[in-house]
């Protein structure tokens, strides 16, 4: 019974997971495309949704552990989903952010072209899905591969920064347009470091090795 109710609750982390995917696309998507129905969507339809999804399983963890008792490998593993529920709802905050931003491009000129943060939007959106696929189906290797891919996204949020600090020098007039690009770029990064942390613990459970703070090139010692 208890493996049941552990089999639904991934269920739901999944439908959560996917629903902040669409949020990390739409938020960006919505600026590209300069489409502002989408991006306040976002925040006016997807953001409580989430908001339901993570109080629904919050209240489904706590009945599990309160009715079950759970022992060993299944208590860790629904501590583990309580812990991917709250960085769940935390990634679909930070896409509201990125909407928020959004929304203020979307009534003033580019600064510059959108190359990098569209980029990061994608790795982002792939390592949410797949760090949470990782856990479901207890994938070491899938695990590490995203956790590979953290430093990718922040080679990308570096250039952007250099290139907009570059702009605001050049362009006084342009420094609160780059600064919510810049913002943008951060919260992107934010997203796959919680993803990072996603894997690291999936790694831990399926590996027993632990990478959390000594970098991903501790797996190979």
């Amino acid at each position: 019974m208890l493996e049941e109710k552990i089999t639904d609750f991934k269920k739901e982390l999944v439908g959560c997971a996917t629903l902040v995917e669409h949020m990390i696309e739409k938020s960006t998507n919505g600026l590209v495309r300069r489409d502002k129905a989408q991006l306040e969507s976002v925040e006016r339809v997807d953001e409580p949704q989430v908001n339901a999804l993570n109080n629904r399983m919050d209240e489904l963890c706590t009945s599990l552990i309160a009715q079950y008792q759970p022992r060993a490998k299944d208590l860790r593993v629904i501590l583990m989903m309580l812990k991917m529920n709250d960085v769940l709802e935390r990634m679909g905050d930070h896409a509201v952010n990125i909407a928020q931003s959004s929304l203020f491009l979307l009534e003033n000129p580019l600064v510059k072209p959108l190359v990098d943060i569209p980029e990061m939007a994608g790795l982002a959106a792939q390592m949410v899905r797949d760090s949470i696929t990782a856990f479901i189906n207890e994938d070491g290797p899938l695990a590490k591969s995203v956790c590979e891919r953290d430093s990718i996204i922040d080679r990308l949020r570096d250039k952007n920064y250099s290139e907009l600090i570059e702009v605001m020098s050049a362009n006084p007039s342009a420094i609160e347009k780059s600064l919510n690009l810049l913002r943008i770029s951060r919260n992107l990064e934010r997203i796959a470091d919680l993803s990072t942390n996603i894997s690291e613990d999936v790694i831990f459970i399926v590996e027993g090795k632990i990478i959390k703070h000594h970098g991903i090139n501790s797996l190979n010692r």
